[in-house]
């Protein structure tokens, strides 16, 4: 795993992949500043540049999210690759993104929930993010709602004879 921070040097682009899987890339380029300790003064010591990958849901929040030169923090899979090009050859570092967003340093940024189309249905969603849903089945239920709490007396209020046993 590698986490990073830079700025988004290219737009976010999307495109379906084999098996219809969506994935959103971008580049981002991540500047090393040091103090000099004798001046006092910051330098910038060169920039790597990431080619980030973003699939399905993750990806559409991205390209939604995401614009050129905006501040970011990537956490993903590393992946260096290596390519040739009319006799050039190099190196690329490519990060597969488990999660992205904006850098807080630079700015705010407002998070905002999706709505879900009333008519989707659990046979619509992708099995392969099955996992990450509470409960696993696909109903979010809101973390905020509590039950309500019985008045003393009531079942499963404060009288010991009315407990469920465990």
């Amino acid at each position: 795993m590698i986490t990073f921070t830079g700025r988004i040097g290219t737009p976010p682009t999307q495109k379906v992949i084999a098996g219809g899987t969506t994935v959103t890339t971008f580049r981002v380029g991540s500047t090393r500043r040091r103090r000099d300790a004798q001046t006092g003064r910051w330098n910038d010591d060169g920039t790597s540049w990431y080619t980030v990958s973003a699939y399905r849901r993750l990806g559409d929040f991205a390209a939604a999210s995401l614009r050129t030169g905006e501040p970011v923090v990537v956490v993903g899979r590393l992946k260096i690759r290596e390519w040739e090009n009319s006799g050039a050859k190099g190196v690329a570092i490519d990060v597969d993104a488990d999660a992205i967003g904006h850098d807080l340093n630079w700015g705010t940024s407002t998070f905002a929930k999706p709505e879900r189309a009333a008519a989707e249905s659990s046979a619509q969603r992708d099995p392969e993010e099955e996992w990450a849903r509470p409960g696993g089945d696909g109903e979010e239920p809101d973390a905020w709602v509590t039950a309500p709490i019985p008045a003393a007396g009531a079942a499963g209020g404060s009288d010991p004879s009315t407990e469920t046993p465990f």
